[in-house]
């Protein structure tokens, strides 16, 4: 917030053209402004050429633009995954990535300055929640991500995935109307089917999203075919257990309609026996779902490796009917872990300090 002002990135095209009629400006103004943000990554009104003088003078006074700065780019040699560490107004600092698919280029964004949920085998937990992500930085993230497509590849980018640092879910209100501006025709144009939210199992959160039917994916942050080894790994688990979770997951299948994404990172000696293969294959038996193994990016904070049985544990899921795949692996080159890049910048930070 910027003396009270409102952030431009923050608002639907009705909600500016409200606002510019509460302030004797014509409706039409608001499709220009969004013209200009959204097709020009113009960020100053008075770069805005058709618009007045007047009328430019006024919308100073009740909007501002988000600031971000760029403040380190890694670019994975061998993908071409993008990871930008960005600065934002307070001197807080978060991760944006991009990556490129079969399908086109996607961006995954953050939803939170740390996180409270303190996962044990994630980078991001590491440190604890300054504050949550506003509409408008979660917008000029992918206005940034959007630009470094368009400029650098010349191409659109087309996807978005929430599974940056922090739990979307923790971040609701913030999150359901970010969706909203970001699927506006006349905006970025995203389509809610182009869009993946994942958690890590906030099961009221989860219930309040199946009857918003909104259309965008949900990814469940799962880990674990047990309470006894989600315990272990996931706090979370402790206040929502699977069965809760499975409850609300099939609450969500039951209103939308819609197919969920099992998340499961696959940790040496810990998740990905046969055994926990097998049980994760009773738990899901009938559940309108595909799971997505994830190859485990090593955090040096903690003690876990990556598994070597991800091919077997895949099988073992197939012939059981369970539909599986295993995550292509990105940016392992550039800190891929979500939360690490930003954990370094925090250190060097603590340690010029000292100095």
């Amino acid at each position: 917030m910027e003396n009270n002002k409102i952030s431009i990135y923050s608002l639907t095209l009705e909600e500016l053209k409200t606002k510019l009629k509460e302030n004797e400006i014509k409706s039409y103004v608001a499709e220009q402004i969004y013209d200009w943000i959204y097709k020009n990554h113009v960020d100053s009104f008075d770069k805005m050429t058709n618009i007045s003088k007047k009328n430019v003078e006024i919308l100073d006074s009740i909007f501002y633009f988000d600031k971000i700065e760029i403040d380190k780019k890694q670019v994975d040699s061998k993908d071409g995954t993008v990871k930008f560490l960005l600065k934002l107004h307070d001197n807080q600092y978060i991760e944006t990535v991009v990556m490129k698919f079969n399908y086109g280029y996607s961006v995954c964004v953050t939803s939170q300055i740390g996180c409270n949920m303190a996962c044990k085998f994630c980078a991001s937990g590491l440190i604890r929640k300054k504050r949550n992500i506003t509409v408008g930085e979660f917008i000029k993230q992918f206005l940034i991500a959007k630009e470094f497509v368009e400029n650098n590849f010349n191409d659109t980018l087309s996807h978005m995935v929430v599974m940056g640092i922090g739990e979307p879910f923790d971040n609701f209100d913030n999150l359901i109307h970010f969706f909203e501006v970001i699927k506006e025709q006349k905006g970025l144009c995203v389509s809610p089917r182009k869009i993946t939210v994942s958690t890590c199992g906030l099961v009221e959160k989860i219930k309040e999203f199946a009857d918003l039917k909104n259309q965008v994916n949900l990814a469940i942050s799962l880990h674990a075919p047990n309470d006894a080894i989600r315990n272990k790994i996931m706090p979370i688990n402790k206040v929502y257990n699977i069965e809760k979770l499975m409850d609300a997951l099939n609450y969500y299948i039951k209103v939308t309609n819609r197919r969920v994404t099992i998340e499961y990172i696959l940790i040496d000696g810990l998740n990905d026996s046969d055994e926990n293969a097998l049980e994760l294959a009773k738990l899901l038996n009938g559940v309108l779902c595909y799971v997505n193994l994830i190859p485990y990016n090593k955090v040096i904070e903690n003690n876990f490796f990556r598994s070597k049985r991800a091919k077997e544990f895949c099988d073992i899921l197939k012939k059981n009917h369970i539909e599986t795949t295993i995550r292509l692996e990105r940016g392992s080159e550039i800190d891929a872990a979500c939360g690490q890049l930003r954990v370094k910048k925090m250190v060097e930070l603590k340690n010029d300090e000292v100095k």
